[in-house]
């Protein structure tokens, strides 16, 4: 496994996004994002907003405001309460988008990136064809141009996933691992082949490292031990066959346990109960969202 190996295919090709325009055009006055329901529904999406032109105030709940007054993405993996202000008559020109995450919360992209990102759109390289045809189809009235700009947002979220990884904006997670420039061969490596039986010096090979400088290293980077890290990948993956209905004992092989009862114990220690009955509160089909 070389350098060049892709960081995001593995993480994209299980948790894929699916991204859907809500809106485009200007938006005027005082707009309220409201907080999450309370009363729960799980995977629940977030939403990206590209800032075309004109200035935007955005307030939060007992934080400074925010002013956006140059060309910019903003991102939010998570519903966030938040209130956009512009100018009453002239507003800001926005093209806004909802994204549903495969697996919702438990989405390992989502739980990597933090609540917000704000990014003026000329720090985004190599976005700006995109975004152009994006703005383009957006604001204008081509047949097709729904289907077209809902995949033109899905490439613009995997450009930003590339940027904070070549920026190594990202203080700490998967993300933080992926941005290493060794630490992201035995990253990629789990996530590619779940069900291989890793070892810790095997992982430590993958990265060039010794054993115990991998280790440490791992742990200062992405926040828990190698060890740790591929079990939470085995059990993300096994939420998200669980919810498809697919039966244990084949998700137990794919995911790289033996048995059921060692895909169970290892599931239990994750997310504090069995398989089975993590399944009966969360139902089959793909369409609830997935809690760790």
């Amino acid at each position: 496994m070389d350098a060049c190996t892709d960081r995001l295919e593995a993480l994209l090709n299980h948790f894929p996004v699916r991204a859907r325009m809500f809106h485009s055009g200007a938006l005027c006055g005082i707009t309220d994002f409201p907080a999450p329901d309370a009363s729960g529904g799980g995977g629940a999406g977030g939403q990206m907003h590209l800032v075309r032109a004109g200035s935007l105030n955005i307030l939060y709940p007992g934080s400074a405001p925010v002013l956006v007054d140059v060309p910019s993405l903003l991102l939010y993996p998570r519903p966030v309460q938040r209130r956009f202000v512009t100018d009453a008559r002239q507003g800001a020109e926005l093209a806004c988008a909802e994204l549903h995450f495969e697996g919702g919360e438990a989405n390992p992209v989502v739980s990597a990136l933090p609540d917000v990102i704000c990014l003026p759109l000329d720090r985004i390289e190599g976005a700006d064809p995109v975004l152009s045809l994006l703005f383009a189809e957006a604001f204008g009235q081509n047949c097709g141009r729904r289907a077209l700009i809902d995949r033109l947002f899905e490439v613009v979220l995997i450009q930003v996933l590339r940027h904070l990884m070549e920026v190594g904006q990202i203080g700490g997670g998967m993300l933080a691992g992926l941005s290493h420039p060794r630490l992201r061969k035995a990253l990629v490596a789990m996530h590619e082949q779940p069900a291989h039986d890793w070892s810790l010096e095997a992982l430590a090979a993958m990265a060039g490292m010794s054993r115990s400088v991998f280790a440490n290293t791992f742990r200062d980077a992405v926040g828990c031990t190698p060890g740790m890290y591929l079990q939470s990948w085995r059990v993300r993956l096994a939420q998200l066959a669980l919810v498809h209905g697919r039966p244990l004992k084949t998700i137990a092989l794919d995911v790289g346990y033996g048995s059921e009862a060692a895909l169970s114990r290892a599931f239990k220690a994750q997310c504090g109960m069995p398989p089975r009955e993590w399944r009966q509160g969360h139902g089959q089909g793909g369409k609830g969202g997935l809690r760790p």
